[in-house]
């Protein structure tokens, strides 16, 4: 192989552990790698210059490639271990390395911070403050409706403009996310809190059929698992701790006086106990109950924590 390929000797280890990987993953079926694949590098084959070059071996030798990165790399470059993946996507390489940094011990608490998460409002904690997804939702359905459009106009113009529309929306929601685990975390760390969500596993074999043909869209785009793993090592790297808790029953009972019945739901928006007759916001009212679990499993513990984060090249 290395003969044929004009490979070195740590090249040549790579591409076999990246076939040998593909095939762990799946032994039933023979993968294919596409001219453009992603290339796995390591410290062998792999330096970088300061905070402005990198240098890569090719099949032509060590070329010098210049990147740009943000302030939250460059913060981080020192924690950078391990091998890092050459992605080549939409006529841009990026370079994802590996950064090991080191969490701190989560903080002792005695209050919990509640949070729902949903559809119309992305996230809802237990003091009453929202994130509605409105802005989520109304860019899906323009999105949605565009693409529409232009497949059905099929012209190599519409082709351009779908190519340019593709991941455009999962970057806007990508985007929000971000910037609501983020309040949460700060939120919490502020307040001395702990944070509890619920247990989202397998919930959407769960729901799916219960959901009519206008609702499997919206529902199909509901980013819960990606919200849970950003305030998962967000609260890791604030040292907040983070609980899962059992999503059975939560918004079906009543949080002053622990009534639980299917009738106390009026609405999707309005929580009314049957029982004592008072009356709240149903969001609110799970993310109290949320708050309020007796049994709480922990998601994020102290140690070392690994993420994988782009440099563009």
């Amino acid at each position: 192989m290395r003969t044929t390929y004009r490979l070195s000797a740590q090249s040549a280890i790579r591409c076999i552990s990246k076939v040998s990987d593909a095939y762990k993953r799946d032994k039933s079926i023979k993968p294919t790698f596409k001219p453009e694949g992603a290339m796995v590098y390591d410290e062998r084959v792999m330096s970088f210059k300061g905070l402005t070059h990198v240098s890569l071996l090719t099949l032509r030798g060590r070329v010098l490639v210049p990147f740009l990165i943000g302030q939250y790399q460059a913060a981080r470059m020192q924690a950078i271990k391990g091998q890092a993946d050459l992605i080549y996507r939409q006529g841009t390489f990026s370079l994802a390395v590996t950064l090991d940094i080191p969490t701190p011990d989560p903080q002792e608490t005695s209050d919990i911070l509640g949070v729902d998460l949903g559809i119309v409002h992305l996230a809802t904690d237990s003091d009453g403050e929202s994130f509605r997804g409105q802005a989520v939702e109304a860019t899906r359905k323009r999105s949605h409706a565009l693409r529409q459009r232009l497949q059905k106009r099929g012209t190599k113009s519409a082709k351009r403009h779908l190519k340019k529309l593709s991941g455009k929306q999962a970057r806007f929601q990508h985007h929000t996310n971000h910037v609501i685990s983020k309040q949460i975390v700060q939120k919490a760390r502020s307040l001395g809190k702990g944070i509890a969500i619920e247990d989202f596993r397998h919930i959407r074999s769960r729901t799916e059929a219960r959901l009519n043909t206008s609702q499997r869209s919206r529902h199909s785009n509901w980013s819960f698992a990606q919200l849970r793993f950003f305030l998962s090592y967000k609260a890791a790297l604030a040292g907040v701790p983070l609980y899962l808790v059992d999503p059975a029953y939560t918004s079906q009972r009543w949080s002053a006086c622990g009534h639980c019945a299917k009738e106390n739901r009026k609405s999707q928006a309005l929580f009314c106990c049957t029982n004592c007759g008072m009356s709240m916001n149903a969001d609110i009212n799970a993310a109290l109950n949320i708050a309020r679990a007796d049994v709480k499993r922990p998601l994020v513990s102290s140690g070392s924590r690994k993420e994988s984060t782009p440099l563009g090249a």
